[in-house]
């Protein structure tokens, strides 16, 4: 079975720069497994060294978390589109303190 796997912006660049792949695949785990494959560079940015799933990686099939289905086992059928979301976090490294005035609303 065939399913689509976006590929976030910030994992192009390990995935041959592409923003999708087709993968054929009957679990989440399957695709992944699948996609790292075609993608050698991707996988230390999806896997722990022991083949874990990185707890920052948030994986969707249809718009379902798959946290709250089976995990990597969520089965999947053709057409199915999986989507990567890593989580990114980031932000100003200083705070600077500003009063409000009335400019400012």
């Amino acid at each position: 079975m065939a399913v689509k796997v976006i590929i976030p912006t910030p994992l192009r660049p390990y995935a041959g720069k592409q923003d999708s792949a087709e993968v054929k695949a009957g679990t989440v785990g399957e695709a992944l497994t699948n996609l790292t494959t075609q993608f050698g560079d991707l996988r230390k940015h999806l896997f722990t060294d022991d083949g874990k799933l990185r707890n920052f990686v948030n994986v969707y099939v249809n718009d379902e978390d798959i946290r709250y289905l089976a995990r990597e086992n969520t089965p999947t059928k053709d057409g199915d589109t999986i989507s990567i979301v890593p989580s990114i976090a980031g932000g100003c490294n200083h705070f600077r303190h500003f009063e409000p005035s009335e400019k400012s609303f």
